[in-house]
């Protein structure tokens, strides 16, 4: 089983990404082939709505780093996307990645199928937040959910964990439900 993780986070030792990274070690374990690019190290560019996956090409025209993350994601079994929450929404650095996503559609009046992937795949969310009430931003997982489910994902889950403002919450606020539910969701997902 191969998984890809995406860190949207720009901090290299944020929440996010070390709840990634859990889970990641877990998914490891299992046997998985683990794959990590950390966004906001790449130079790339967003989206340029010249519709040219749609016209000339069936992928993104744009030649640079995010190209080769694009392609990982047609070969991967698991997709990790993990963010902190940044006024309101998933990082730029992911926000950025997933309007990319946008030439994984066929052109919509020529074919029944929408996606371009092959079926199957399945996707975690990460997302971690300062914000100390867990109903505010529960907005952000359901919005990207649908938007991966229209790219053929299925079985999309969510590891969320709000009230985490330092960079150490994980271990200084005693998070070990997080840590373990990180774990729990590797077990669940990363079957053969």
């Amino acid at each position: 089983m191969k998984v890809l993780t995406l860190l949207g986070s720009p901090r290299v030792d944020g929440n996010s990404t070390k709840l990634a990274e859990v889970f990641n070690a877990a998914a490891e374990g299992l046997g998985a082939d683990v794959t990590t690019s950390r966004l906001n190290t790449l130079s790339f560019r967003g989206c340029q709505a010249c519709d040219a996956c749609k016209t000339v090409s069936e992928r993104c025209v744009l030649k640079d780093d995010l190209a080769q993350v694009l392609e990982a994601v047609e070969q991967t079994d698991v997709l990790v996307l993990a963010t902190p929450v940044y006024f309101a929404d998933i990082s730029a650095q992911l926000k950025t990645f997933v309007d990319r996503c946008y030439s994984f559609l066929y052109p919509y009046e020529t074919v029944p199928e929408k996606s371009r992937l092959p079926e199957g795949k399945r996707m975690v969310f990460i997302v971690t937040q300062n914000w100390p009430d867990g109903e505010v931003f529960s907005d952000v997982f359901p919005r990207y959910d649908g938007m991966f489910k229209a790219l053929g994902f299925q079985d999309n889950r969510c590891i969320r964990g709000w009230d985490l403002g330092k960079r150490d919450a994980l271990a200084t606020k005693n998070r070990d439900d997080l840590i373990h539910f990180a774990e729990k969701t590797a077990r669940e997902i990363c079957v053969a």
